[in-house]
């Protein structure tokens, strides 16, 4: 979560939409019900199936927001992805699938033991005029 830096956390062997269904029960099972949730994510279809859809649609207090992959959001993600990486799949030799995931499993609950959230660097103006700049390429290609 960002404020607390906690995880709610799931590793599946396919990504799917129905192994991203099976995470979004979870997330609103973890979480108390009185907060509205925003989940951020990006345009991979996974996101949008119709299945998805209609399980959000009588979910309302899950928001999805999508962003381009250049997207501030997107890049705390991409950090948290670079520290996972560098922690433990380079750092470790793995003799099977299972201790792979064993290992990652390790590695968020050690992470959540004393979680720190990550913070943005950038200047909220310079987030805006980013997001300006993308919206405005964006409605240049669709124009195209």
């Amino acid at each position: 979560m960002a404020l607390t830096g906690k995880l709610i956390t799931r590793t599946e062997a396919c990504h799917t939409h129905v192994e991203w269904l099976r995470f979004l029960k979870q997330i609103d099972r973890e979480t108390p019900k009185h907060l509205d949730l925003h989940l951020i994510a990006d345009n991979y279809a996974t996101h949008k199936h119709p299945k998805v859809k209609a399980w959000l649609a009588r979910h309302p207090r899950l928001k999805m927001h999508f962003t381009p992959t250049s997207s501030s959001w997107l890049n705390l993600v991409e950090r948290f992805f670079a520290d996972l990486t560098g922690d433990v799949i380079r750092a470790g030799s793995f003799a099977s699938v299972k201790e792979l995931v064993d290992d990652i499993n390790a590695y968020l609950s050690e992470r959540n033991a004393n979680p720190k959230p990550y913070t943005w660097t950038a200047k909220g103006e310079a987030i805006l005029d980013k997001i300006h700049r993308a919206r405005a390429a964006l409605a240049k290609a669709e124009a195209a």
